[in-house]
């Protein structure tokens, strides 16, 4: 069975094609829940009409299905809470100008 840990290491393959930066990272991932072989990952977007969305979910879905033991994964896009800057990681904010 996967493990909330292996889920996020493979979320960091995820880029936002935009930033050049990882979802992990820029704070877009919010959380994974892990049953048996079913993971569901909640994830924002910097904006509700970002144009990299469709590739995002695509990308998250592919990377934990190659999670062994995970055979099914469900991707939810919310906007509660909106992403904001602070979300990011301090390497995330340093490296692309923030604070």
């Amino acid at each position: 069975m996967a493990t909330e840990a292996e889920v996020v290491e493979a979320l960091r393959e995820v880029e936002d094609p935009e930033l050049g930066m990882d979802i992990v990272e820029l704070g877009l991932f919010y959380s994974a829940e892990v049953e048996g072989p079913k993971v569901k990952v909640q994830y924002t977007l910097t904006s509700m009409g970002c144009p990299a969305g469709a590739m995002i979910q695509e990308d998250i879905e592919r990377v934990v299905r190659q999670i062994p033991g995970v055979e099914d994964v469900e991707s939810e896009l919310t906007f509660d809470p909106p992403w904001t800057p602070d979300r990011m990681s301090d390497d995330a904010k340093f490296i692309l100008g923030f604070g």
